[in-house]
């Protein structure tokens, strides 16, 4: 506690330490899952090797419409997730006549580039990365926001207090010195800090805005009697229609995208949704897609679905509701080209690397300032597991989920699932193996197994696809040919990390008596 007595800066140090620390192992998850979020779409399409095609917005459109009809008629309502600029696939869902609820894994069928039915492997794919970011798993979506609000409230402490802690910000950036021990970690960690703090503001705060209306509801609760008015105000919204009874096909839905192209200025949508198909009442409701603007909140324009005809185009948002939606836009970054989004991805691999030598730092300074190095007690202890755990076996965790979308059987019960849950039982086990280790061993079998895991995932893509890297490279498929080359670059520098842990020397620390300890990382 000798920090909060000194000056400013000792204060904020001390801080910096803590705010980190606490929250240090989550953020850790969610800045790492966050980070693969940037590559969703080539990560669903790398877990999903049996679609191919082009991504073709009309015909998907009308090949999407015309199964509909001829296979769920009588459905309340139809769903259409078009592909999005990078991505090729169509997804639709329906939900029965009468069904109360909608189940969108037992109706639901994928369509490939060229519009047609295709049977690929359940997957969650990408998406599961996307939402533990925010989301986490095996918990209410509630509860999990508020934990992951609090770890971002603690990191925008953290970057705040550790700009106003550092005394060479700038000379930093320019210093990185190897084999010092905690120097070079500390090195790493400011480096790594510097290089992307904007971003890391940005990321952070924006982050906090996109579930402001849960974390700050009392404005929306004073101006408006319910959520719901609340929502009709700021997004617009049409009274929901009635059955009339009386039947009448869907209009041409290629019409209604040749409008919609009107009236967003060259955009394509990205999500159509028919209330009532097969009705003289029926909807279409016709979203922008994600990635035609920097704005998050899509634009929604209405139809007739028996005519076709365009509903008026609502009302322009205020300047709060859009300013929110352009933030909301910039921490997903859907809008981004592809160099802005390796960008993007680089500057939070970044924060990935800042949160994890963090964490390595507080033990490797306060190891020395241990009365007996060899027999820490039971907190540092748990601190230094948990960060062998996080820093890792983390990597472990992501490796063994890809792995398990190629590894498990295609028509196995509740696959999606299992893919998850080899992503937590990695973790799960990761967790164990540390603590039965010694911290060198245990560093030194993480990074091992977390260098085979990523280095296998070429070789199994080999084994049970015929879209592995070679094929992919000669074809000029990016995609999967770019996701096995980049997991081929995290092994070698989960390799290369391994090495350094295994030529390390022990250190001796001077005390009263010399003890030689074993080096945590």
């Amino acid at each position: 506690m000798n920090g909060v007595n000194g000056g400013l800066r000792q204060s904020m140090a001390w801080l910096h330490t803590w705010a980190g620390l606490l929250v240090g192992w989550l953020l850790l998850a969610i800045f790492a899952t966050g980070t693969s979020a940037y590559f969703q779409d080539e990560i669903t399409r790398w877990m999903q090797p049996e679609i191919t095609g082009q991504r073709q917005i009309t015909l998907a459109s009308e090949r999407a419409v015309d199964w509909l009809q001829k296979n769920q008629p009588g459905a309340d309502s139809w769903s259409i997730t078009l592909p999005g600029r990078r991505a090729i696939a169509s997804t639709l869902y329906w939900k029965p006549a009468g069904e109360t609820r909608r189940s969108l894994r037992d109706h639901t069928i994928t369509l490939d580039g060229n519009g047609q039915p295709v049977v690929s492997r359940a997957t969650i794919g990408g998406f599961f990365l996307y939402r533990m970011h925010f989301d986490l798993h095996y918990m209410p979506v509630l509860w999990a926001r508020w934990i992951v609000g609090f770890c971002a409230m603690f990191m925008l402490v953290a970057i705040v207090s550790g700009v106003i802690t550092h005394k060479k910000i700038f000379a930093d950036f320019f210093t990185l010195r190897f084999g010092k021990g905690q120097r070079s970690w500390l090195d790493a960690h400011n480096l790594s800090a510097v290089l992307a703090l904007p971003f890391h503001a940005m990321i952070t705060f924006t982050g906090l805005v996109t579930l402001q209306s849960l974390y700050m509801p009392w404005g929306m609760t004073v101006a408006y009697p319910t959520v719901a008015a609340y929502s009709a105000d700021a997004y617009g919204s049409e009274a929901p229609p009635v059955r009339s009874g009386n039947a009448a096909p869907v209009a041409p839905i290629a019409e209604m995208i040749r409008q919609a192209r009107v009236a967003w200025g060259g955009a394509e949508p990205g999500y159509i949704d028919i209330a009532f198909p097969g009705d003289a009442n029926g909807i279409v409701r016709m979203f922008r897609g994600g990635g035609d603007g920097m704005a998050a909140r899509a634009k929604t324009l209405q139809f007739d679905a028996a005519t076709g005809h365009m509903h008026p185009v609502p009302a322009a948002k205020g300047a709060a509701s859009e300013t929110e939606s352009v933030m909301v836009g910039l921490h997903a970054g859907r809008y981004a080209p592809y160099l802005l989004r390796w960008l993007y991805f680089l500057c939070s691999l970044a924060g990935t690397v800042m949160v994890a030598t963090g964490l390595i730092l507080w033990t490797a300074k306060r190891r020395v300032q241990l009365p007996d190095p060899e027999r820490p007690h039971v907190g540092f202890r748990l601190v230094e597991r948990l960060n062998i755990a996080s820093v890792a076996g983390l990597p472990l965790a992501f490796a063994c989920h890809f792995l398990a979308n190629r590894l498990l059987p295609l028509r196995m019960e509740g696959r999606p699932d299992w893919e998850v849950h080899a992503f937590f039982i990695a973790w799960g086990g990761s967790l164990l193996l540390a603590c039965l280790l010694s911290s060198r061993r245990g560093w030194l079998t993480l990074l091992a197994a977390s260098t085979a895991a990523f280095a296998a995932i070429p070789v199994v893509d080999a084994l049970t696809t015929d879209r592995w890297l070679v094929p992919s490279l000669l074809q000029g498929d990016w995609v999967f040919a770019g996701f096995d080359l980049t997991m081929i670059a995290l092994a070698g520098a989960l390799g290369f990390a391994t090495w350094k842990v295994y030529k390390r020397p022990t250190i001796v620390v001077g005390r009263k008596r010399a003890a030689t300890r074993e080096v945590s990382a």
